[in-house]
């Protein structure tokens, strides 16, 4: 057998071998949690984007007032998408979210697994995906994290096959700002048009939102999208630079003006790293280290912000770095940094040698993430592209035995 038949065989697809027999138990088992826990418990995210659908028309009290205890904190065009739910009883409102949130996730593990240029049985994939602390926890809490996963994906899985996309980029990015970070990706890897088009996707969506409230829109805009005080920013589960820093200097009024320089410098580096996975042809690799790049720049990165593991772990075990794939994934199932105080006592802040680590270990992984993507950026060449889903070109048996003898040099590897 030609040893690039062989590659093919022992990719990503062997680390899910031993559990293809229990796949479809384990999901089934998951989908059924889902559906109990989104009929018995009442999500604190959702039940606030629920009232942010009522409160969207009543002037400036969407952000002026709290909303089950909590202040609203997403762009009043999220605010607006809940109107419509916000007219069904919370009960069936939250069902319907939870299992179209399940949906968007599905749709992200298969345009990931493509991406991949891999053909990995999508079951495990989505099977193992649900035990990781970020994706569970974003249906604990109701969130938007998977859409936006999904609606970014399916814009740069049409880049990546070259058709023109920016859609769902612009949608996230009115949903919630942090997506932002592809638009520039798409500047920076030279896709003009679609940038153009994720721009004005997101300025019609902020006009329909500022037509349907105009008080609060002039609210959010001017005053609120940067307002970190009206979130408890050292919180444990808040693992960007500026929490880890808070947490460090016993919270954000020790933190001086100089740390703006830490959200430029880390969303210059990482973008510019990931414009150049996609000037390679890359754009899995591109997708992994934007999305990182992202959470560190953003000042609030809640730990469920983080299922842009998804695309990293996909990045791993692409190159066939099956032990830090294995440990990554352990690492955001198991959640370690919940282990550590967090509950507003004076060990949760300051400096400790032991902790700390443990304390960040999200914000730890996504730095060293992306040392791992410069690294290997230099050894690396461009990625033939095959213009449709699938494996890239195959490699002839020549090229491929000498990439066996060195793995580094795989095309894509």
């Amino acid at each position: 057998m030609c040893p690039a038949a062989r590659c093919a065989v022992n990719g990503p697809g062997g680390t899910v071998t031993g559990m293809k027999r229990r796949a479809p138990f384990l999901l089934a088992v998951e989908v059924l949690a889902i559906v109990v826990f989104s009929a018995v418990y009442d999500s604190l995210d959702f039940r606030i984007y629920w009232l942010g659908g009522h409160a969207v028309t009543e002037g400036s009290g969407l952000y002026r007032a709290q909303l089950a205890d909590h202040y609203f904190t997403n762009t009043p065009f999220m605010a607006a998408l809940f109107v419509p739910l916000a007219e069904l009883p919370l009960l069936l409102a939250r069902m319907l979210w939870q299992m179209a949130s399940l949906g968007a996730f599905i749709a992200a593990c298969a345009l990931t697994v493509r991406m991949a240029g891999r053909r990995v049985p999508l079951v495990p994939v989505v099977a193992a995906g649900l035990l990781l602390q970020p994706v569970w926890q974003s249906f604990f809490l109701g969130q938007v994290n998977l859409f936006l996963l999904a609606l970014v994906l399916a814009d740069l899985h049409r880049i990546a096959r070259g058709r023109p996309a920016g859609i769902g980029i612009g949608l996230a990015t009115a949903i919630k700002l942090t997506p932002a970070a592809f638009v520039v990706l798409l500047l920076l890897s030279r896709r003009t048009k679609d940038a153009v088009t994720a721009t004005a996707t997101f300025a019609v969506c902020t006009l329909l939102a500022y037509a349907v409230a105009p008080d609060a829109s002039r609210l959010y805009w001017l005053h609120t999208f940067y307002d970190t005080s009206r979130v408890g920013v050292p919180y444990i589960s808040n693992q960007s630079p500026y929490g880890a820093l808070a947490r460090v200097s016993g919270g954000t009024a020790e933190i001086g003006g100089w740390y703006t320089v830490v959200p430029l410098t880390a969303g210059i580096s990482g973008l510019a790293l990931a414009a150049a996975w996609a000037r390679r042809g890359d754009w899995l690799s591109a997708t992994a280290a934007a999305g990182a790049t992202g959470l560190l720049v953003s000042p609030i990165s809640w730990a469920h912000h983080w299922v842009w593991i998804v695309p990293a772990l996909a990045v791993l075990l692409r190159n066939g770095h099956r032990k830090s794939a294995a440990a990554a994934f352990v690492l955001f199932a198991v959640s370690p940094l919940w282990w550590t105080p967090h509950g507003g006592g004076p060990r949760e802040y300051g400096v400790h040698l032991l902790l700390a680590p443990v304390a960040n270990c999200y914000l730890l992984a996504g730095l060293a993430f992306l040392a791992y993507m410069a690294l290997r950026l230099r050894v690396t060449p461009p990625v033939p592209s095959s213009g449709r889903d699938g494996p890239p070109r195959p490699v002839p048996c020549a090229a491929a035995s000498r990439a066996v003898r060195d793995p580094e040099r795989v095309p894509g590897g």
